[in-house]
């Protein structure tokens, strides 16, 4: 899985661990609703790691907890 799909994955499962809506974490997190979109359409290479933090604090959570999922390990990401 490309670095940008797991990003987009662990998005989405994080919104619906806590059942909200990508737009509705577009608004709560102020990052703009078109790259947000972007980011969960795997159209952005690289997510900014500003934008993950506003993610994480959107949705009361620390960064360690974003990325402690098995989509992140080594072994399952592709260069």
């Amino acid at each position: 899985m490309l670095f940008k799909k797991a990003v987009s994955t662990r998005i989405e499962e994080l919104c619906a661990e806590k059942n909200i809506t990508v737009n509705k974490l577009s608004e709560t997190s102020t990052i703009p609703p078109s790259t947000l979109r972007d980011i969960v359409n795997c159209k952005v290479d690289n997510p900014s790691s500003t934008v993950i933090y506003q993610v994480c604090k959107a949705l009361k959570i620390s960064l360690k907890e974003f990325y402690d999922s098995k989509i992140f390990d080594f072994d399952k990401l592709d260069d």
